[in-house]
């Protein structure tokens, strides 16, 4: 797995924050037996930052707390068995030869924000972050209820098996 994590703000968590985001990706990745050596990069940023992407991408002009950017389109969540069916050069970079999941893109301010606001540690909200973003990468999302409800029971499941 290639992980690139940039850390783009001068705000500072004061935790391990590599060693979070890559356990938590990497036990997604074994979680939804992602038959590939992957690569996702993730950008750690600021409020000001962030509402500018979102504002591009989705339109909406505010600060938000992740923002995912997969690099495939699933049939079904989760599911890779897709990928064969698809030239080497839509989906794996040609230097590593690892599958391109996409893009995170993080708030560290929203980081510590939600940690106070829900009385947990900026541990595991990096973790739940990450673990949130890492099921966009692979094709959830959260747009009816039943797929919310299920994305969070998958985001705990991850968390969980981290230790967050």
């Amino acid at each position: 797995m290639s992980l690139h994590i940039e850390y783009e703000t001068d705000l500072s968590l004061d935790i391990p924050v590599e060693d979070i985001i890559c356990n938590v990706v990497d036990t997604a990745l074994d979680f939804y037996e992602c038959p590939y050596e992957a690569e996702v990069n993730v950008i750690l940023t600021d409020n000001p930052s962030i509402a500018s992407i979102n504002e591009e991408h989705r339109g909406l002009a505010k600060p938000t707390d992740v923002l995912s950017f997969p690099m495939l389109d699933y049939d079904i969540p989760g599911d890779f068995s897709f990928i064969d069916e698809l030239p080497e050069e839509e989906c794996f970079d040609p230097d590593s030869g690892e599958l391109v999941l996409g893009d995170i893109i993080i708030s560290v301010e929203k980081v510590i924000e939600q940690a106070e606001a829900y009385g947990h540690s900026k541990e595991r909200e990096l973790g739940f972050l990450t673990a949130h973003s890492m099921l966009h990468l692979f094709g959830f999302d959260h747009m009816e209820e039943d797929e919310r409800i299920d994305m969070e029971l998958r985001q705990e499941e991850i968390l969980e098996r981290v230790g967050l």
